[in-house]
């Protein structure tokens, strides 16, 4: 077995691409799932390209601070087919996290999908290296799987459970973490000796040549870090209200008519009303919300505080900083320590909701507990 070591910079920057590649992706698809089927399939294709070209970076920049004793190779083709299967794979996780209901198997799957992904990535990019064989056992092929599974269903648990930025950005250090850790487990279990000249399936690359096409994979994730970045920290716009010349009129009318209207939410580029009565809950997603009807997840513009007050009159119940909820639509209720949970078994897109301490005994006389 031949000995190496590892360029420190080139460890740091591959770690800081993974963590680029990982923000930029999960930044692009925050609030994918609201719009029309066309524009959220371009935002998955285009985030399946930035976090699985990210695992093919990361990979890569880790690859040229490998240090041997002898001069080795990768296969050209080899290495373009590793790229396509991360970014495939990446593909079909998001696309089952934005075109499915997103319950806990889905995430699960989805999260599972992207750590095989990493795994098949890197074995097929080490499979690529010419002059030099790496050398490893199928118990440290299963290790590797184990941590890269578990760190990228972590990730996609942590970014999806809540579309928050803190989510986003905690998602973002797992996954991260998870193509860092994966690279450097499998790779600390990898030997390598010295092999006579193969026939490779493709022409052959040197460590110049590919470090040249890694540096712009790496700068053009940098640059779609930079932009989502920037939308990231953008504050949100503030309605500026003109001061009113009279009186304004009472609320009163306003939320008459909206019940007469309905709530309203975004589908294929119209706004819509929901029947209150067929609302289950309501979920605050930063200025807006998300209205949980049968098996739907619906955009609504409303904030949370204008549906409360909107809905008060229809039975609507604040449960949570972040919920409201139809307690017609609650099937059981149950009592914790120092808050509660209620269920909703006829709701296919929300199995329960929180109930903080503050408002147990709201909803518990609104269920007649």
């Amino acid at each position: 077995m031949l000995d190496y070591t590892h360029n420190g910079w080139l460890v740091a920057a591959s770690l800081a691409v993974a963590l680029m590649a990982g923000f930029t992706g999960l930044s692009l698809t925050h609030g994918a799932s609201r719009l029309d089927r066309p524009r959220r399939k371009i935002i998955v294709a285009l985030a399946a390209v930035v976090l699985g070209g990210g695992i093919w970076s990361m990979h890569f920049v880790a690859m040229l601070g490998l240090q041997l004793p002898i001069l080795f190779y990768y296969d050209a083709l080899i290495t373009l087919a590793s790229a396509l299967i991360a970014i495939l794979m990446v593909g079909l996780a998001l696309l089952l996290l934005h075109f499915r209901a997103r319950s806990l198997p889905v995430i699960v799957g989805a999260g599972t999908i992207v750590g095989l992904g990493i795994v098949v990535m890197h074995y097929v990019g080490m499979a690529g290296m010419q002059l030099c064989r790496p050398v490893y056992t199928a118990l440290d092929v299963a290790i590797a799987t184990v941590a890269s599974v578990v760190l990228s269903v972590l990730a996609i648990w942590v970014a999806y459970d809540s579309r928050t930025h803190r989510n986003i950005l905690l998602g973002t250090a797992c996954f991260g973490l998870a193509v860092f850790t994966m690279h450097f487990v499998a790779t600390g279990l990898t030997g390598f000796t010295a092999a006579d000249a193969g026939g490779g399936a493709g022409p052959l690359l040197s460590n110049q040549v590919l470090a040249m096409g890694v540096t712009v994979s790496a700068f053009l994730i940098c640059g779609a870090f930079l932009l989502t970045g920037i939308t990231f920290i953008e504050p949100a716009p503030v309605a500026m209200m003109p001061a009113p010349s009279a009186p304004s009129p009472s609320p009163a009318p306003r939320a008459t008519a909206s019940a007469t209207a309905g709530v309203p939410y975004e589908r294929d580029g119209k706004t819509v009303f929901a029947t209150p009565s067929r609302i289950a809950a309501i979920r605050a997603e930063g200025h807006y919300t998300v209205l949980y009807v049968d098996a739907e997840k619906l955009f609504c513009p409303w904030t949370i505080s204008e549906a409360e007050e909107r809905l008060e009159s229809a039975g609507f119940l604040r449960v949570h900083r972040s919920y409201l909820v139809n307690p017609s639509h609650v099937s059981s209720f149950e009592r914790h320590k120092d808050n509660g949970t209620c269920y909703f078994e006829g709701v296919a897109s929300l199995p329960k909701v929180p109930v903080s301490r503050s408002r147990l005994s709201d909803i518990r006389d609104a269920l007649g507990l």
